[in-house]
């Protein structure tokens, strides 16, 4: 990495208790920021939209409802309406957040909305291979450990942000 000020190298160097970029000529710390995702709950006839993930793709093979990074200056809102038109075709009215969800050590922090869908067929795109609608109770192989907590609470209807 290369620093955000002179252009020079950066170390991993302690600072406030935690490994940072360290400019080696000027000192200036570089605070990696998490970056931002959206993700939205798609349901139709009791069932949910989840995409199986693509080959390229952060867990691979497994499936998750769609989502994506919140680009910079882009409305959070915004950015599940788009990423759930670009993975899965469908445009969408956003209905509630279902809530923020953060770990330890996960660079990610994602925030969940539930939506309604308009009529049409969903289709893969972008980084999605293929296309499910599935029960609640029976869902496939879930990308993210938190995917599962998520549908317990819109299941819930509970609002946790």
């Amino acid at each position: 990495m290369f620093c955000q000020h002179c252009g020079d190298r950066t170390e991993a160097m302690e600072r406030d208790g935690k490994l940072r970029p360290v400019c080696v000529a000027c000192g200036f710390v570089s605070y990696l920021d998490p970056k931002l995702a959206a993700g939205v709950i798609v349901a139709r006839d009791g069932l949910l939209l989840f995409g199986r993930r693509g080959p390229g793709a952060r867990e691979a093979g497994k499936w998750s409802f769609p989502a994506g990074f919140v680009e910079r200056g882009e409305r959070v809102e915004d950015a599940a309406i788009r990423e759930t038109r670009e993975e899965v075709g469908l445009d969408v009215t956003l209905v509630r957040l279902i809530g923020l969800f953060s770990e330890t050590g996960e660079t990610v922090v994602l925030a969940v909305y539930e939506a309604e869908s308009s009529s049409g067929e969903a289709v893969p795109g972008d980084d999605i291979e293929a296309i499910g609608w599935f029960e609640p109770d029976n869902l496939p192989e879930l990308a993210f450990a938190r995917d599962r907590k998520i549908v317990s609470l819109w299941l819930k209807g509970i609002d946790c942000s």
